[in-house]
């Protein structure tokens, strides 16, 4: 099996290292057609969110109780996270701020300051399925007790974090991380799937009974809070707002592009997951209720190893994703100062500790972990509508973005994904108060 496995990794870490000296050509001249690989790459830090734990037990539990039903979920999600991850990249761009920057420079402090702290609520939610994945993970592989893995894992990445020695590991673990992400992918070769099922349930909007908390959890888990100021913090430190029209215009259009091919990478993905779930366990009428149970979901591909491969992958990425999340922390609790994200500085650090420390105490009071990661992810759709409404105030200002403002088509969109979102949220409310 590593034999396999190592040949893949390689090539995917070299290719990231290709992307990334490409984008440290972004002050040079032009490249000719490898001129977009100057843009590509916070599209992909994105996208590892993808395969997280909390995503990976959301679309798991998707699959196995509801079958094929709720791939529109992934669908609607992933178009409505093309717009949003774009548009809040383009204020980046346009004006050199991250979105808490903004926040505390453009609006009132009795209207910024509650819009963050719920943002940094949510990066809580997000550190917590991040180091309950780990936890899980380490449970698997040693038997440690969830309490203690998560103590290691929050304690291994506020390490990472602080003295920047995540940077010289994280090509090693996106690209495992990455490979098994396409493992499922690979695997949909090697199951009877339904396709004519998988393609109306793609598609088709429906709501089985019960189905609203996954459904939500799945919304939470694609398009995640903490990643939408994360995306705008990684563009803004690229200072492209100091370059002229025509480079910010260009800069705006490739960005898209970069998105569009990560989110679709994470749609990919996604829907693999819920469609072996449906045909592994839904057909058998098997519940999936915890992540071990899922890593038989490798064993074709990998046999006997499917689940300490699994464990081992789940470790990853619940470390590389509870970096992203603290990252986001970091910048959220900056802004709140009117400050970007420097992991030297007090505010930054504060808000990674915030996240992490929280994080853990809330972990020590859930029972049941499987539903924990669940509820976690329902929780981030809970907030987006408000991180939404508020890039959308800010996006749609002239007096904010100047020329770079949206059009009133663009923010027509925005404004329905807001309203779509808080009708979801609202009737999930409904659902759980009356059940």
């Amino acid at each position: 099996m590593p034999g396999t496995i190592l040949p893949h990794m390689k090539r995917l870490t070299d290719y990231i290292r290709h992307v990334r000296h490409h984008w440290r050509l972004r002050e040079a001249g032009g490249t000719g057609g490898l001129d977009i690989l100057r843009y590509i790459g916070p599209g992909l830090l994105v996208t590892v969110g993808f395969i997280d734990p909390g995503n990976w037990a959301s679309n798991f539990a998707a699959g196995s109780e509801f079958g094929y039903a709720l791939l529109w979920v992934v669908t609607l999600s992933t178009v409505m996270l093309v717009v949003l991850q774009h548009n809040v990249a383009h204020l980046g761009i346009a004006t050199g701020l991250c979105l808490a920057e903004a926040t505390t420079r453009h609006l009132r402090p009795a209207v910024a300051r509650p819009v963050l702290w719920s943002a940094m609520a949510a990066s809580v939610s997000t550190s917590l399925a991040e180091i309950l994945g780990a936890a899980i993970a380490l449970e698997m592989l040693f038997g440690l007790p969830v309490a203690l893995g998560a103590a290691a894992a929050a304690a291994v990445t506020a390490v990472l974090l602080f003295t920047n020695s995540y940077r010289r590991v994280e090509k090693g673990i996106i690209a495992f991380v990455s490979l098994i992400g396409f493992s499922y992918l690979y695997e949909l070769t090697l199951v009877d799937t339904d396709w004519a099922a998988a393609l109306r349930g793609a598609v088709t909007p429906s709501l089985p009974a019960g189905s609203m908390l996954v459904v939500m959890s799945v919304l939470g888990a694609v398009v995640m809070p903490h990643n939408l100021f994360l995306h705008s913090e990684v563009v803004q430190s690229r200072a492209i707002h100091t370059q002229d029209d025509a480079g910010i215009r260009r800069a705006l259009k490739y960005e898209f592009w970069d998105t569009l091919l990560a989110m679709t990478v994470g749609w990919a993905i996604n829907s693999a997951m819920i469609v072996l779930a449906a045909t592994t366990f839904f057909v058998h009428g098997v519940a999936v209720d915890s992540l071990p149970e899922a890593g038989a979901l490798l064993q074709p591909l990998l046999g006997p190893a499917a689940g300490e491969v699994f464990a081992v992958a789940l470790l990853l990425a619940g470390l590389s994703s509870t970096v992203t999340s603290g990252m986001a922390a970091g910048t959220i609790f900056a802004g709140l100062y009117d400050e970007p994200y420097d992991v030297r500085d007090v505010h930054s650090r504060a808000g990674i500790l915030l996240s992490l420390g929280l994080a853990y105490v809330l972990i020590l009071f859930i029972g049941d972990a499987f539903r924990g990661l669940i509820l976690s992810q329902a929780v981030l759709s809970l907030q987006l509508p408000i991180t939404v409404f508020l890039q959308v105030r800010l996006t749609s200002s002239r007096r904010v973005m100047g020329p770079y403002a949206n059009s009133r088509t663009t923010t027509a969109v925005l404004y329905l994904i807001a309203a779509l979102v808080t009708a979801l949220n609202l009737y999930l409310l409904y659902t759980l108060a009356v059940g």
